[in-house]
């Protein structure tokens, strides 16, 4: 693996104009391919293998065309304070709203709540449904500007006006503020650790040339693969990050050996050989946690994972190609002063500065090895304390409740929880199966009756058949909120009482509706996450034993794995399920961790947790065997890979924190919940708890069988095959290069 990456990156250095040319081919090619690519049409959420989604695939069958493909508002009317919403003056002012709301050249319908019965008990508040057209992406600004000058006009008359459903929803896709953000915390660091602008430029450069790549493919598939908006916000987040940490591992083990004296093209070539590795097995891992989310079987999160899985792959090849090829172009102006300095000293025959040096790096692994078991048990109860809100955690998918209160849905959803019972907002829906019953009617009846005779229910609408006459479909309203436990008790009481309703009844019936579908989502993602933790983890495993030839290692990485992961969901689960700090976060309504979070924050961070594994122990690794003592090989790890981990972290933390600020709440929980992760992994995982245990075990750290040391395949990670005695300063033609 060295050898051949080495030749990579020489060639690489060497033929700089033909690689840069062909990535900007690539770019141009594939941003073209974005930019005329028809705009994706919004797919339906869909969960094969639950009992929702079966219901919801029948009604489809037996009900063809009843479900509406048009974009749908929810408009609600409160009258003021101590007034009805059905006083004669109030009620011309909600018809008028509602002829109003009617002339938009894109309505295709409104519904008078008057006639049709939506109108709240105590007659405070009414709400009317706008259906649309087209669907909410084909909502056009004049459209969208219509519906909030109607709402808008109705508030003049004095009256509440507040709208929910998804022709209210931001159809945009990433804003760029969050990726503004992590660019310039990146910058700073960089700089910071570099000393060097050139240095500082060339990984953010790189790396917004990978995003750019991987956003224009995903938006040119995004139309024939039907992908939604979240799945090229987590491949800009993912590949912004591990773009920048790669093309950093490089250029870091460049300046290294270029202050040892190797001519450019030499110290490019070695840093691809042996950085190059790393990141080749850092990205894998990476690929293989994100493309293992595949076998949970949900659409949106295997969109998601494959998507972020493609923007990796672009980052590890540009970081051995375009990086090595850039590096050709700028060989000294990457160096800081110093490393400048020493050639000249070199040139005029004076004595350079040594390379072995005590840094923060070797000063705190000398802190760890002298007292590796205290700093390894407060370590570990440190991260088993973040922990333990975990055994608290609630799985759900919150919606316009989980907004800010400044948003005129949110206020939608309050109104009508006040009007109408806190139920209201997430009624059930009942799919019966009458085909094979005498009488269908009958039978939908005493399905009907049974169900609402259950406690936990208000109401139950009327049945309404099919053309056929053999299915009907009703609503359960419960009483309690759609993300309450209350909720999800009633939806299994339902569904446990079905054997006895349905030999009554002499029909089946199945239960769906968006509040039962993510009650059914969160029960699916939480039987997948021990499988895919076993898959993952099992892989990566496998490959750490390869690459370190340890067995302990792969162990002790995937341990310190799920106390980082466990850690930070532990956080999650206090910020935004406890409402601890939530306020700093912009986080006004607390409640149900997203059902899809934990599984896909276990991904993620799994893969990059990985990386920092590889990076800083293939550096203890690459000291072991050259002959140095394991205690000694941990102490030289940190030395060359501490400063440049840690400045990867920091990268990390600042692009996803800066999402932490999205208005889409799944996005900014995984935000939150990536920066925890990173940081906790980083610094207190591989910065405290991996230097521990290696000093523990010493000599046992790298203890293999010798029967599997004779199976293994050998990729030789750290550079062994490249050992070679330092060459001599650079030639004339390439110090007129670097004048240039």
């Amino acid at each position: 693996m060295a050898a051949f990456l080495y030749r990579m990156g020489r060639l690489a250095f060497r033929r700089r104009w033909t690689v840069a040319l062909v990535w900007a081919a690539v770019l141009a090619a594939v941003g073209l391919a974005g930019m005329t690519a028809p705009e994706a049409e919004e797919e339906p959420f869909s969960m094969p293998g639950i009992e929702s989604q079966e219901a919801f695939d029948l009604m489809e069958d037996r009900f063809p065309g009843a479900a509406a493909d048009g974009a749908t508002a929810r408009v609600v009317f409160v009258s003021p304070t101590g007034e009805k919403i059905t006083a004669t003056e109030n009620k011309e002012a909600v018809e008028a709203a509602i002829a109003e709301l009617g002339d938009g050249t894109q309505v295709a319908s409104t519904v008078d709540p008057y006639e049709s019965g939506a109108v709240s008990e105590d007659g405070s508040t009414a709400y009317t449904t706008v259906t649309y057209k087209v669907d909410a992406a084909g909502l056009t600004d004049a459209g969208r500007s219509h519906l909030d000058e109607s709402l808008e006009h109705a508030r003049d008359l004095g009256l509440t006006v507040e709208a929910g459903g998804d022709a209210m929803e931001d159809m945009g896709g990433p804003s760029g503020t969050a990726e503004a953000i992590g660019i310039s915390v990146a910058a700073v660091v960089l700089l910071i650790t570099f000393g060097s602008l050139a240095a500082a430029g060339l990984p953010l450069l790189t790396a917004l040339i990978g995003v750019g790549i991987s956003l224009f493919a995903i938006t040119a598939l995004a139309g024939p693969l039907g992908l939604a908006d979240t799945t090229s916000t987590v491949a800009v987040m993912l590949g912004l990050a591990v773009g920048i940490d790669y093309a950093l591992f490089i250029v870091s083990r460049y300046r290294e050996e270029r202050a040892k004296g190797r001519t450019a093209q030499e110290a490019v070539a070695l840093a691809t050989g042996t950085a190059g590795s790393a990141v080749v097995f850092a990205g894998l891992t990476v690929v293989i946690a994100l493309a293992g989310l595949s076998v949970v079987g949900i659409p949106m999160l295997t969109e998601m994972g494959l998507g972020a899985a493609g923007a990796v792959v672009v980052g590890v090849l540009i970081a051995l190609t375009l990086v090595p090829a850039f590096l050709g172009f700028w060989p000294n102006a990457i160096l800081d002063r110093k490393d400048r300095k020493d050639r000249k000293d070199r040139r005029a025959g004076g004595t350079p500065r040594g390379t072995r040096k005590v840094n923060g790096g070797t000063r705190w692994a000398s802190f760890v090895l002298r007292r590796p078991l205290p700093v390894l048990l407060a370590a570990v109860a440190g991260l088993g304390a973040l922990a333990l809100p975990m055994t608290d955690l609630q799985l759900g998918m919150p919606g316009d409740e989980a907004k800010s209160t400044e948003t005129t849905q949110r206020r939608a959803y309050d109104a009508l929880a006040e009007g109408f019972g806190p139920g209201f907002n997430g009624p059930l829906t009942v799919v019966v199966d009458a085909k094979d019953a005498d009488d269908p009617k009958a039978a939908a009846e005493t399905v009907s009756e049974r169900i609402s005779g259950t406690e936990g229910v208000v109401s139950v609408s009327p049945a309404q058949f099919n053309e056929s006459g053999d299915t009907a479909v009703f609503s359960v309203v419960p009483t309690t909120a759609p993300t309450d436990q209350e909720t999800k008790d009633l939806v299994n009481t339902i569904r446990g009482d079905r054997p006895g309703i349905e030999s009554e009844a002499g029909a089946s019936f199945e239960v769906t509706g968006t509040t039962a579908m993510n009650i059914d989502v969160s029960e699916k993602v939480q039987s997948a996450l021990v499988p895919y933790l076993l898959v993952v983890v099992g892989l990566a495993v496998i490959l750490l034993l390869v690459v370190f030839r340890s067995i302990l290692i792969p162990l002790k990485a995937a341990a310190g794995f799920l106390l980082s992961v466990l850690a930070s969901l532990g956080a999650v689960v206090v910020v935004f399920q406890q409402g601890h700090g939530a306020d700093l976060l912009g986080v006004e309504t607390t409640g149900p961790i997203m059902s899809l979070m934990p599984i896909f924050l276990v991904g993620i961070v799994f893969g990059l947790a990985m990386d920092y594994e590889v990076f800083l122990v293939s550096r203890m690794r690459e000291a072991y065997v050259r002959g140095e003592r394991p205690a000694h090989a941990v102490t030289s790890g940190f030395q060359h890979s501490a400063r440049v981990v840690v400045a990867a972290a920091l990268i990390m933390i600042a692009v996803f924190s800066g999402f932490i600020g999205d208005s889409d709440a799944m996005i900014k929980m995984i935000g939150f919940g990536l920066a925890s992760a990173v940081l906790l992994d980083a610094f207190v995982v591989r910065m405290a708890i991996v230097p521990a245990v290696l000093a523990l075990l010493g000599e046992r750290a790298w203890w293999l069988p010798k029967w599997l040391d004779r199976i293994l395949p050998r990729v030789d990670v750290e550079g062994e095959a490249l050992t070679r005695p330092t060459e001599p300063e650079a030639e004339p033609a390439e110090r007129d290069l670097a004048r240039a």
